[in-house]
């Protein structure tokens, strides 16, 4: 996983000046005279767009459930917005996060591996939100007076084809962009100190303990003593002078009740989260290297199954199925632990063994729609087509963009005798693959096949979606390099364990 800084102001406003390569300084000026919400709503959009195309993201249903609790949390403790807050995880090992226009927040992976519990995240959370309350970025882009288009979107032109090898954030923060300029794209201490202050009241309102911000400002701080040039938590480098601002918030907090500075800090399910993130999206050899290290009395029993899942990705099969063995003797209720194992069972062809593995974690989740997604994949491998279908129907209502679940509901369609159908996810299925060739394709034949008014109905919903802007490609280019769904790199198998993707 690469090491991406994410230098937010500047790529924001690089992005939507791109978005206007013809246009004139002049033109660009007027641009920026008055930036409105609904011009921060539109940057917003069309930044998240960019993002999703330049950088991997989390989809696993556990882990985006759990942040997008907390960040609603948090958000529920802002004034009004106009817009909702949105969240996302990205697969980064970067200690960062970042929020921009338009209410959209990114977690990265690194960040929620780099702090120690619930209220530390939410801490950086509180914060970015502060930004975007306060309008930082669109009062900094108000003072601009000129901007040279031409440097800028050279800048973004070189990224987006590959020329920087550091990455979309590193080729903004160096190249064409002149001094004065790259100034006016930075928060200044001021955004940073009132970012702090209206973040810890959106902290405590939502119930954390404000004590986790300095905290997590002094850990960051800390790390940089042992981490050395692109490993700094980039924190250190687009949030200066943190050691100062830990000072302040601490003086700040000493006012505070009691009953307020002695809040839990939430620790268990923030925990849960750290295992699913660890052992599959670390290098293995990290991870196992983390396991291996702790005390085995102090270990968890999802910290055996996540060993497991580690040993599982360096194929060392047979210790891999001992330590989810273990696993589910430790922790036999346990839904996560149960999910983890049932996975490995599959993956190596014991559906006897996943099945009711499997099957125990969906019941004690209804929400893990990981489970059921496997689940429904071994009704079809026993021609059980109509419980097969029900559940993958379910699973694809829960997380609708998804590429392999709408491959997977097609071929199920398909194998049913639902020719249609079939052939109707597997549109989706390559439109949000990136693939608009083959969703076009089978848009064709599904549009051959319609016969009735439900059919028809489903038909003109699919041709809005790939007609749309939506979330699918705008250049014909084949975002999964021109493979089935199914063959691809996921999270939660054993060959595909370097993705970020949950299905």
């Amino acid at each position: 996983m690469t090491h991406r800084p994410a230098f937010l102001t500047r790529l924001l406003v690089a992005m939507v000046l791109a978005a206007g390569l013809g246009a004139s300084p002049v033109q660009a000026a007027g641009l920026f005279g008055s930036i409105s919400v609904a011009d921060e709503i539109e940057m917003g959009r069309k930044f998240d767009e960019t993002i999703r195309q330049q950088m991997p993201f989390v989809d696993d249903p556990e882990v985006v459930l759990y942040v997008n609790t907390v960040v609603e949390r948090v958000a529920k403790a802002l004034p009004p917005q106009a817009y909702p807050i949105r969240s996302a995880v990205v697969a980064n090992n970067a200690m960062n996060a970042f929020a921009i226009p338009g209410g959209y927040i990114y977690i990265f992976t690194g960040l929620l591996l780099g702090v120690e519990n619930e209220a530390q995240m939410a801490a950086v959370i509180g914060h970015e939100l502060g930004h975007v309350t306060e309008r930082h970025v669109a009062k900094r882009m108000d003072q601009m007076k000129f901007v040279n288009i031409a440097s800028i979107t050279g800048v973004v032109a070189g990224a987006l084809l590959g020329g920087s090898g550091g990455g979309l954030g590193q080729a903004l923060s160096v190249g064409s962009m002149a001094g004065a300029q790259s100034a006016f794209l930075m928060y200044t201490r001021e955004n940073e100190r009132e970012a702090d202050h209206v973040g810890l009241n959106y902290l405590v309102k939502s119930g954390y303990n404000p004590n986790a911000m300095p905290e997590t400002f002094e850990l960051m701080n800390k790390k940089r003593w042992f981490m050395t040039g692109d490993n700094i938590p980039s924190y250190l480098s687009t949030h200066p002078g943190l050691s100062e601002r830990a000072a302040y918030l601490r003086d700040r907090i000493k006012t505070m009740p009691a009953d307020i500075i002695s809040r839990d800090f939430e620790r268990d399910r923030f925990l849960r989260i750290q295992t699913i993130l660890r052992a599959r999206l670390t290098s293995p050899e990290t991870a196992l290297a983390y396991y291996d290290s702790q005390p085995k009395d102090q270990q968890s029993c999802l910290d055996v199954a996540g060993r497991g899942i580690a040993l599982d990705r360096l194929k060392r099969q047979q210790q891999a199925e001992q330590a989810f063995t273990s696993a589910l003797a430790c922790g036999p209720d346990d839904p996560l632990v149960l999910r983890e194992s049932g996975m490995f069972y599959f993956n190596q062809g014991n559906m006897n063994k996943a099945a009711p593995l499997l099957q125990k974690a969906a019941i004690l989740n209804p929400r893990d729609v990981m489970s059921m997604f496997f689940t429904a994949r071994i009704m079809a491998e026993r021609k059980d087509y109509r419980g097969a279908i029900s559940l993958m129907e379910r699973v694809s209502r829960e997380v609708p963009k998804d590429a392999e679940v709408r491959y997977h509901l097609g071929r199920i369609l398909g194998e049913s005798g639902d020719i249609f159908g079939a052939h109707l996810q597997l549109s989706y299925s390559s439109f949000y693959g990136r693939d608009r060739k083959k969703a076009e394709f089978h848009l064709g034949k599904a549009k051959s096949l319609a016969s009735n008014e439900t059919q028809k109905r489903e038909l003109e919903a699919l041709k809005r979606v790939v007609a749309g802007p939506g979330d699918g490609p705008k250049d014909g280019k084949d975002g999964a390099d021109g493979k089935d769904p199914d063959k691809g790199s996921k999270i939660f198998t054993n060959s595909r364990a370097q993705r970020s993707r949950a299905f």
